[in-house]
């Protein structure tokens, strides 16, 4: 079968609830700068909860390459979200909020549903699954940051520009264009017909995990008023 931009294939075929991640109320909230402290911050840390997990899961990743060159992109991923955390520490210290205070909070189910539904991917499937299940975080924050973007400019003064600049800097960017080379590659080697309808139930699946983890912001946020501002 034509492999060229399987990536694309596979998004195209789950577009609905692809649309639903990366158009969710939170992510149009933000784009207005009008997104309520409170219910960024909930995400924030569950978010860096996120992170821990879906680290472990780029280590996987290495277990389940067999070449170098799948070991080295999969080092990069982790060496990245390792990095990533970064942003969320600096700003959840804003709120007086440490690394080992974040470490401890509990996990709300948004966040175990979606990260050990990716590491289960990994797992039970072999790199190409678990390459697939952690496309829509990474790509799906690449193209929410470039959406994002021209609202830094609109708005100096934009509530989320330190967010909104991590995801659009050019080094995600690059981060998420490499992550859709790799797919392709992987899908160029082993996918089929019948294959690729198991990648987009993966990939459908994932992409709406996270849209239930934008939501979870707000239902969070909702269930705490003391964090309302």
């Amino acid at each position: 079968m034509n492999t060229i931009c399987a990536f694309e294939r596979i998004k195209a075929a789950a577009i609905e609830d692809w649309t639903r991640y990366v158009d969710h109320p939170f992510i149009r909230q933000m784009e207005a700068g009008t997104l309520p402290e409170a219910v960024f911050r909930q995400y924030l840390i569950q978010d860096y909860l996120f992170l821990i997990q879906y680290a472990r899961a780029y280590a996987l990743a290495i277990t389940k390459s067999r070449t170098l060159e799948d070991m080295q992109i999969a080092r990069a991923g982790l060496n990245a979200i390792l990095d990533e955390m970064n942003l969320h520490v600096r700003l959840c210290e804003r709120w007086g909020l440490r690394p080992e205070q974040l470490e401890h909070t509990p996990e709300h189910t948004a966040t175990v549903a979606y990260t050990r539904y990716v590491l289960d991917c990994g797992h039970t499937g072999d790199l190409l699954d678990l390459q697939v299940a952690l496309a829509p975080c990474m790509i799906g924050y690449a193209e929410i940051g470039r959406r994002l973007a021209p609202a830094l400019l609109a708005n100096p003064e934009h509530p989320y520009r330190e967010w909104i600049s991590e995801y659009a800097s050019d080094g995600f960017q690059q981060a998420a264009q490499a992550a859709i080379a790799h797919i392709d590659r992987l899908a160029g080697q082993a996918m089929t017909e019948a294959r690729f309808a198991q990648l987009v139930t993966i990939f459908a699946t994932a992409s709406r995990l996270e849209a239930d983890f934008w939501q979870m912001g707000f239902d969070l946020a909702a269930d705490t008023p003391c964090l309302q501002r």
